[in-house]
């Protein structure tokens, strides 16, 4: 049996962090940034905690999480 392929888009928009835990940049970020206030954009460009329903569908498709 051969090894399990790693499904590339969802490899770009997840992240593995130290502690095990899968993370996600927030949305919205691309364009249309000018009439958000400060504390927004600055609070979009960390990565935040994928909801725990969703942990098992991206884990299925990531071989090495």
């Amino acid at each position: 049996m051969g090894k399990m392929k790693t499904h590339q888009a969802t490899a770009k928009r997840f992240k593995i962090s130290t502690g095990g835990r899968i993370m996600k940049k927030r949305v919205g970020q691309d364009h249309f940034n000018a009439r958000e206030s400060g504390k927004v954009t600055r609070n979009k460009r960390r990565r935040n905690r994928l909801a725990k329903v969703d942990i098992r569908k991206v884990r299925s498709v990531l071989p090495y999480s």
